[in-house]
């Protein structure tokens, strides 16, 4: 990965920001293009150290359903440590983590309540190579299919899973022995066409890597898809594609994982995405929000899956006490306020806000999401594929998300080129806040534009 197209020295005046640009590695992502010290945060706003306010869009990644300092979030903490409770267990057992499986199992799509449940070490990424390596084990099988556009983590196998060619590309064969696949894109559509045709097209690509012995694809142990992608430019499968997928996953005999590190807990307007458009996964990967902004990660999975020896996974902070505490008291008050029936009406609004404040800009390709997992793709209209279809404009996002830092809102930015400015607001995010983003993301959109 380069960066110098996105790096950016810290202001001289910051000494945080210049002690950061000095001495962390090359690999950090974030404080490249979004240079401020953040101090404190409440709600949806986030204070960097010269006392400015944001409405934060990041919400680490997703990860803070509640947003910043939610009295529930913060009192679960309080009462745990008030308790004296042990901070670290391995996988003893404790009324934190028992109150917190019986917390998730209550409101787990009806075909995983009876199944089990693994922690993992306290990131997706360990838990989707504890997925990989539950149904190698239960199959008897070595390899997996994924989906181009999908990102899974950046440990070995979960990379290995994912679509991007940055983070492989110095790396060489990653194992794992891994097919990708075609993704439906209703705009950039990898056969073109869109829509439920292209979903269709998708969903016969799969069918005969599955089923034609000439495909070169042995049969899987598994397949990973996430039901929205969300690195890869907020792609939401169309509930056909995900039916046709559940489908071919029984016929050949496979593991079919939904990667809901992202989507999981109300994101999509819906408690489990998966559900929403029938997928009916057999191991569900969980982290970010279900950790209530807390490390914590898992995978559940159903019963009959259960093949591994004491040991097969393990790690030293499986089942991290504060997260334990942090994401039961999540659950429950993502489920008693309703917040996925919220996410969805309110990601409604964003959704139109967005599209309303940029009609008739040429740079704007497509703005598309589920809930509050939100995407804008910009585009060079100069440029076009094979398609016809504008290509991605990296160098535009990058100037978005920088106006729009200016205009006091934190985006991120993913997918293709780097070209979507993607939208993550806590769940408690209201109608003045996504408001007020859509409108300083028209203000960015042209102001970028213009400086051109």
């Amino acid at each position: 990965m380069t960066t110098s197209a996105t790096s950016a020295e810290p202001p001289a005046d910051d000494l945080h920001l210049a002690r950061q640009h000095r001495r962390e590695s090359s690999a950090r992502t974030y404080s490249r293009r979004l240079p401020v010290t953040l101090v404190a945060g409440e709600g949806v706003h986030v204070r960097d150290s010269t006392g400015r306010t944001y409405v934060d869009c990041l919400a680490g990644a997703g990860a803070l359903a509640l947003g910043h300092a939610h009295p529930a979030v913060v009192g679960a903490l309080r009462a745990a440590l008030d308790t004296a409770a042990p901070l670290t267990t391995l996988d003893l057992d404790t009324p934190l983590r028992d109150a917190f499986v019986q917390t998730l199992f209550e409101v787990l799509p009806p075909s995983l309540r009876g199944g089990r449940i693994q922690f993992c070490g306290p990131t997706g990424a360990d838990a989707v190579e504890a997925a990989f390596k539950l149904a190698r084990t239960a199959m008897g099988r070595s390899g997996a299919i994924a989906f181009g556009g999908a990102y899974h983590g950046m440990t070995q196998g979960a990379l290995a899973l994912s679509g991007a060619h940055g983070p492989k590309a110095a790396l060489g064969a990653l194992g794992g022995d891994v097919q990708h696949l075609p993704f439906p894109a209703a705009y950039r559509c990898p056969f073109g066409a869109g829509g439920e045709r292209g979903a269709e097209l998708c969903g016969r690509a799969l069918r005969w890597a599955l089923t034609d012995t000439h495909s070169g694809i042995l049969p899987p142990a598994a397949i990973f898809v996430e039901p929205v992608q969300g690195e890869g430019g907020v792609h939401p499968a169309p509930a056909s594609f995900a039916r046709t997928l559940r489908g071919a996953a029984s016929e050949a005999g496979a593991v079919l994982v939904a990667d809901e590190v992202q989507t999981g807990l109300g994101r999509t307007g819906a408690l489990w995405a998966s559900d929403e458009v029938g997928l009916d996964p057999d191991v569900l990967v969980l982290s970010k929000a279900i950790g209530g902004g807390q490390p914590l990660a898992m995978i559940v999975y159903r019963d009959e899956l259960d093949a591994w020896e004491p040991g097969a996974h393990a790690g030293t902070f499986r089942g991290n006490q504060l997260g334990l505490a942090a994401g039961a008291a999540t659950i429950r008050h993502v489920v008693d306020h309703g917040l996925a029936e919220h996410a969805a009406a309110i990601g409604e609004r964003l959704l139109d806000g967005l599209r309303e404040r940029t009609t008739g800009l040429p740079v704007v390709g497509d703005v598309r999401g589920r809930g509050l997992m939100v995407g804008v793709e910009l585009v060079d209209p100069e440029r076009t594929d094979a398609d016809g279809v504008p290509l991605p404009d990296g160098a535009l996002a990058t100037a978005v998300q920088r106006a729009m830092l200016e205009l006091g809102v934190i985006v991120e930015i993913g997918g293709r080129d780097g070209a979507v400015v993607r939208f993550l607001p806590p769940l408690i995010v209201q109608a003045e806040h996504v408001d007020q983003v859509a409108n300083a993301f028209g203000k960015a959109v042209w102001s970028a534009w213009r400086a051109r």
